[in-house]
């Protein structure tokens, strides 16, 4: 039997919840929504993050543009995801939204400018 403590992020509550695995069996308590019993068991069995960073940018005063992941990415990948990130480098103008990585490490997510940014 493994047990793990959790701080519940989803909502402003902060939870300390308890997940329990018993072969396989997870049990949580201390959520006191649903929403803190399913983070648990995510963050328990495929953690997730989002990933929200800077790319090299050409053509403008300004060097870096601000990105952000559509979803969230599996935690295992960040590290490999922001190496990726780090030697991407952009031509300006950029608008907000516009995909600066489709499909990153083959996640299905897209890495897509914080904002836009002209010459």
């Amino acid at each position: 039997m493994t047990t793990k403590q959790y701080v519940c992020i989803v909502c402003p509550m902060s939870c300390s919840i308890e997940l329990t695995d018993d072969n396989g069996v997870l049990t949580v308590k201390g959520n006191t929504c649903k929403r803190g019993e399913e983070y648990a068991k995510n963050e328990y069995t495929d953690p997730k993050r989002m990933i929200t960073t800077t790319v090299g940018l050409r053509g403008s005063r300004l060097r870096c543009l601000p990105v952000i992941s559509r979803e969230a990415v599996p935690k295992k990948l960040l590290r490999d995801c922001m190496k990726q990130l780090y030697a991407t480098v952009v031509d300006a103008p950029v608008r907000q939204g516009d995909v600066i990585v489709a499909n990153i490490l083959g996640t299905g997510v897209d890495i897509i400018a914080a904002r836009s940014i002209t010459l």
